[in-house]
C-alpha cells in the first residue's frame, strides 16, 4: 500500500537530516522515492485497469507514469544521470519502451532508469497477486519467488516473540517484496561453510553489516531490525554507504547495486 512508500520517504528524510557523509545520497534517494511513489499512485488509481503482468501489454500505462521520475532526476540527480534523463525526455517514446522491455527480460543493476521505473510497477503486481510474464530468469531459492529478481539486501526480523536473534529475509531488487532465507548461507552462490563466510560492521552503523562470501567474492548488506526497529532496510542500506567502500577495497562485488549505484 501507499504507506510502504511513505515509510521509506520519511526514513530517508530523517537520515538525510542527521547524516553527514551520506546526506547527498539520502536527499537524492528521498526525491527518487517520491517520484516512485507517484508512479505507484498513478498505476493504482487507474480506473477500470489492473496490470496484466505482461509488461508489453501494460507498457502504455507505465510509460505514461515514467516522465515525472525522469524529470526529477534531470533536475536533482548526479550529472551523468541528469544528462541521461534529459536525453530520454527529449527522445522518442519507443526508446524508453525498449529500455523497459530489455530490463524486464534481462535485468541489470546498471540500468538505473528501467529499474527505478519498474520497481513501483512490480510492487503493484505483487500487491495485486498478478504473476509477472516474460521474465526468463534462472529462479531458485536465492531469487525472489514472486518475480525472479536478485536480492538487494538481507534483513533480520523477529517474527516470533520467542525469537531473540531474528529470522533472515532477502529483499527483492525488482518487486521490493521479501522472502525467508537461511541465516548462514551466501545469498549469491549458496556457500554454507562458515569458514568461507565473512562479516564486517562498524560502530557507526551498529545495526548494519557486510555479509561477504570468500567462495564467490560477492557480498550483500544485512540490516538487523532486532537491533534497531526503526530502520527501513532499503534506506538504511544507503545510509551505510561507507561499508560498501570497505567491501570493494577487500575485493568483494555486490550482488545487486542499489539505485544510488552502491
Amino acid at each position: 500500500m501507499a504507506d510502504f512508500w511513505d515509510k521509506q520517504i520519511e526514513r530517508a528524510d530523517d537520515l538525510a537530516a542527521q547524516s553527514s557523509g551520506s546526506r547527498e545520497l539520502l536527499a537524492f534517494y528521498a526525491r527518487l522515492l517520491r517520484a516512485q511513489k507517484d508512479i505507484y499512485d498513478f498505476l493504482r488509481s487507474r480506473k477500470d485497469w489492473l496490470p496484466s503482468g505482461d509488461l508489453r501489454s501494460d507498457l502504455h500505462v507505465v510509460i505514461g507514469a515514467a516522465g515525472g521520475l525522469m524529470k526529477t532526476v534531470s533536475l536533482h540527480g548526479p550529472e551523468s544521470l541528469a544528462s541521461e534523463a534529459k536525453l530520454l525526455l527529449a527522445g522518442e517514446p519507443e526508446t524508453v519502451a525498449q529500455m523497459l522491455l530489455d530490463y524486464w527480460r534481462s535485468p541489470s543493476d546498471t540500468q538505473f532508469f528501467a529499474k527505478a521505473t519498474l520497481q513501483p510497477y512490480a510492487r503493484w503486481l505483487a500487491e495485486t497477486d498478478t504473476p509477472p510474464v516474460g521474465r526468463e530468469l534462472a529462479g531458485g531459492e536465492r531469487c525472489c519467488p514472486f518475480c525472479g529478481g536478485a536480492p538487494q539486501l538481507s534483513f533480520l526480523l523477529a517474527k516470533e516473540s520467542s525469537s531473540e536473534s531474528g529470522n533472515r529475509d532477502l529483499l527483492c531488487a525488482t518487486c521490493l517484496t521479501s522472502w525467508e532465507f537461511r541465516r548462514i548461507v551466501c545469498a549469491n552462490c549458496g556457500e554454507e561453510r562458515p569458514a568461507k563466510l565473512s562479516y564486517f560492521h562498524s560502530a557507526e552503523f551498529d545495526h548494519i553489516r557486510i555479509e561477504a562470501c570468500d567462495s564467490c567474492k560477492h557480498y550483500i548488506k544485512g540490516v538487523d531490525l532486532t537491533r534497531l526497529g526503526l530502520a527501513v532496510p532499503s534506506v538504511d542500506e544507503i545510509y551505510a554507504a561507507p561499508l560498501d567502500l570497505w567491501a570493494r577495497e577487500h575485493g568483494y562485488t555486490k550482488i545487486e547495486l542499489n539505485l544510488v549505484g552502491l
